[in-house]
């Protein structure tokens, strides 16, 4: 017979506090609390820079007859649970009167909708981002209001763009309007941050243990997993059985990882930071999964690289730097490199869908209860423009929003238009954010 179980249980060792998905048991404690659901609503953002190759971007038909082209072809098997966004923009991304500096406003605008001051000094200010909003609201729910996380660190201060301070550039998560929230790049130490004890020094403790008897995070929880297994069913037998082992995975993967980082005679590259990119951003997408999936937090972003980034990719066979070819000139042959980039962060995006899809929670699936938006501060590449912007949704937030349609707007809507809506289905309404001009139209129609 199954035992109900809290919420908030979960398996703990030294050092180690190994929070638990969510579990039928757990459903018969929170159905006594009035209004309790088994399933909450998530939020999360993944930016991409430099902006995409629109032509094979943007589906040519409207409404939910549409077919995906070449650069979302990976999100196919998620086409029901897709929508993609035509026509929206950020307008405070644009020069106004303050000229060059068009990658700085991409990134500081877009979860902002506000105009960054332009300065390379310690008077930065923009807008308090649309996450961080929800986490003041609903972030005191769960261990970690919200997690921001990246694969480049990037400066905080400095000149990066035209006379824009490298905050502007590097951070895409705004906790007050002079305050970014700097991500973590180092998948080991999210890693770490989420299955550490709150107790000083329990973190250092439990990692130097595990170095030296070169055990597993969940060795140190074995006894409370095996006494947990005997108060639950079969079906939450299974499902905890599944989650470790996907833990497991994930930290024999971080493992790896650490054993092949190269040591170079300038530098070392940090343990726990993978050599090879597309294992870099899947691991930070395993750790936005498991956060979720365990409700550590229901918040998260993601940023594929900083703005302006010339990261190269020899290993698609475009060893140029992507902010270079994004400043193609029409050039055809350009064009092609850029779609490989593009579609290449599209895969790895579809890996973390694919994630959230395959796991089961109260009605449905984790993805079935998120918003997952998409997208760049920059629409073409070479023009630096801010509206029209590659952006696309996949998740019904737990409610109405009716998924599997392509939406196009005119007027230059502001894309705040549409975090309005998310707040709404978050919990966490305002009346406004940047420039939205109210909530976005046609998200449940």
């Amino acid at each position: 017979m199954t035992t109900p179980i809290s919420r908030r249980t979960a398996l703990r060792g030294l050092g180690a506090a190994v929070a638990l998905p969510w579990l039928e048991a757990m459903a018969s404690s929170r159905a006594l609390a009035a209004g309790a659901t088994s399933a909450p609503t998530r939020m999360a953002f993944f930016y991409v820079p430099n902006g995409v190759h629109m032509a094979d971007w943007t589906p040519t038909a409207e409404g939910s007859d549409f077919a995906l082209p070449a650069i979302l072809k990976p999100l196919e098997p998620f086409k029901e649970d897709l929508l993609v966004f035509t026509g929206l923009a950020q307008e405070n991304g644009e020069a106004g009167p303050d000229g060059a500096g068009d990658h700085a406003r991409a990134l500081s605008t877009f979860l902002t909708g506000a105009r960054p001051r332009k300065t390379d000094g310690a008077d930065i200010r923009v807008g308090v981002s649309v996450d961080q909003v929800a986490a003041e609201k609903v972030g005191k729910a769960t261990r970690f209001a919200s997690i921001e996380l990246g694969t480049e660190r990037g400066a905080q201060a400095g000149n990066c763009d035209s006379g824009y301070s490298c905050a502007y550039s590097s951070n895409i998560s705004w906790r007050s309007e002079t305050t970014p929230m700097a991500k973590e790049v180092n998948p080991r130490l999210v890693f770490e941050r989420l299955f550490a004890n709150n107790q000083a020094g329990s973190y250092d403790a439990s990692q130097a243990k595990r170095d030296r008897y070169r055990k597993s995070i969940l060795d140190f929880v074995a006894d409370d997993a095996s006494q947990l297994q005997r108060r639950l069913g079969a079906n939450d037998r299974r499902k905890v059985d599944e989650y470790l082992t996907a833990v497991r995975e994930i930290e024999g993967r971080l493992v790896r990882v650490e054993k092949k980082t190269e040591v170079h005679p300038d530098f070392a590259i940090p343990s726990g930071i993978p050599e090879d990119f597309r294992e870099h951003i899947r691991l930070m997408g395993d750790m936005i999964v498991l956060a979720f999936q365990t409700d550590l937090t229901r918040i998260a972003t993601f940023m594929y690289a900083n703005e302006a980034s010339g990261k190269s990719y020899p290993f698609l066979g475009v060893p140029e730097g992507h902010h270079d070819l994004s400043h193609h000139g029409n050039d055809k042959a350009k064009f092609e490199k850029i779609k490989t980039i593009n579609t290449f962060h599209i895969e790895q995006f579809a890996y973390v869908i694919g994630k959230l899809k395959a796991i089961k929670e109260g009605d449905g699936s984790i993805l079935d209860h998120a918003m997952v938006v998409y997208g760049s501060g920059i629409s073409d590449g070479n023009r630096h423009n801010h509206d029209d912007l590659p952006v696309l949704m996949l998740g019904k937030g737990g409610g109405p929003i009716r998924t599997g349609r392509h939406l196009k707007f005119t007027g230059k809507t502001p894309l705040n238009n549409l975090y309005l809506s998310l707040l709404e289905r978050m919990g966490a309404g305002v009346p406004n954010l940047g420039d939205s001009t109210g909530p976005l139209k046609g998200l449940t129609g």
